[in-house]
């Protein structure tokens, strides 16, 4: 690859980066707002699922305008918009300001974040197309690990606001430089123009008819398995940690290692996706998360033993947002990559829309800790079951191929 590519590739990396140090920075606020405003945690179910809704919103609406007019513009006013939105939060002193602001943000996002999964498969080369982007979306678990890590010292220089000030202020700097790195123009549609000669007005509807509405059923329905495990515990890791018996800051700091663990699981895994059997491997990836998280609702509070099943199963989680785009690359032709990253983000979200309320329900009603994580088993064990059906999603593009050759 050149120089060029390479540098684009590693700019969109920082747009992952920020979304993951983001959507960890409303966590931890979260149990530090009761005493700095007078907020209780179990208020915060709808604020934490707001950036869910707005992810939906802008992931099905305004997204999959870049497989018409290109990604460039969406990334950078995207980013630009996050990054405002962001900073804007760290203004809120009631949940009716922070809802706001928080689906303000996930709109910003959910235009931007699958146009960098699209434009990430196109700089790679074929046969690396779900490592890449992989590595690239490592960027999630690598700002979830900073927000973790830097928490103690970030809300020690500047209190809970710099929590957003942080992100906020990296996604302003980084849609500058992303607007002069990124080519503009429509995206890459080689082969695909042939598959599919007219352009929908639409293009996410073609998703929902045959072929293409098997394959999106599967992507999407595992997508938003995970996405439901994924914000349970990265929203309300931080507040049920300190009920196990850690402090604050070292319930941050094992949120942080966890999900730190996500980074070389989830580029295992993709290694995987594009050189071994697709199914097979996500089942051993949600099989293990499953049985992390069975394990610690067995088990008495350990900070030692629980950090470790937590690197397998919150990592894990993390991993499965960096995998399942990989997968899309393989499910999906060119001309449909955003659509379907953007669609799949709108209908995951109607499983992940449960994740923070049903963690503020189990925090109103006293759920012991071991009890809230082996709830999580529950949703990876559904992603096994759903990742049987993969190796038949995935004829549907070889079918497809072969009829237009």
């Amino acid at each position: 690859m050149t120089t060029s590519r390479i540098t684009a590739l590693m700019l969109l990396a920082g747009v992952f980066i920020m979304e993951g140090f983001d959507i960890a920075a409303m966590g931890i606020a979260v149990p530090r707002l009761e005493g700095a405003l007078g907020l209780a945690p179990a208020s915060f179910g709808w604020v934490l699922t707001a950036i869910l809704i707005g992810l939906g919103i802008g992931g099905a609406t305004i997204a999959p305008l870049g497989d018409r007019f290109g990604r460039r513009a969406l990334i950078v006013f995207g980013c630009l918009a996050t990054g405002l939105a962001t900073i804007a939060t760290a203004t809120a002193t009631t949940t009716t300001e922070f809802l706001l602001w928080r689906l303000m943000t996930g709109i910003a996002l959910g235009a931007c974040l699958p146009n960098v999964s699209a434009l990430s498969s196109e700089l790679a080369p074929h046969r690396l197309r779900a490592t890449i982007m992989a590595v690239v979306s490592a960027g999630i678990p690598i700002g979830l690990a900073f927000a973790g890590f830097l928490a103690p010292q970030i809300i020690a220089a500047a209190g809970w606001h710099g929590l957003f000030y942080v992100p906020g202020g990296f996604a302003v700097v980084l849609a500058g430089a992303l607007w002069f790195a990124l080519e503009g123009g429509p995206p890459e549609r080689a082969a695909t123009a042939a598959v599919e000669p007219v352009r929908a007005k639409w293009p996410q509807l073609v998703l929902f008819a045959k072929p293409w509405a098997f394959p999106f059923a599967v992507f999407a329905t595992i997508l938003g398995l995970n996405a439901l495990n994924l914000y349970l515990l990265n929203s309300w890791l931080p507040t049920i940690l300190p009920d196990a018996g850690l402090t604050l800051d070292n319930a941050a700091r094992v949120a942080g290692v966890a999900n730190l663990a996500g980074l070389a699981i989830g580029i295992g895994f993709s290694v995987l996706i594009d050189n071994w059997r697709k199914g097979p491997a996500l089942m051993l990836l949600f099989g293990c998360m499953a049985a992390s998280f069975a394990a610690i609702a067995l088990t008495a509070p350990d900070q030692t033993r629980w950090t470790l099943l937590l690197m397998v199963g919150v990592g894990g989680a993390n991993a499965g947002g960096m995998v399942l785009p990989g997968l899309a690359a393989h499910l999906f032709p060119a001309r449909l990559l955003s659509s379907a990253v953007g669609m799949g983000v709108l209908v995951a979200r109607l499983g992940a829309f449960a994740g923070p309320p049903l963690g503020a329900a189990m925090i109103a009603a006293e759920v012991p800790a071991q009890t809230f994580l082996g709830v999580a088993a529950i949703p990876a064990l559904a992603c096994v079951v759903v990742a049987l059906l993969v190796p038949a999603a995935l004829k549907v593009k070889a079918r497809v191929e072969a009829a237009a050759a």
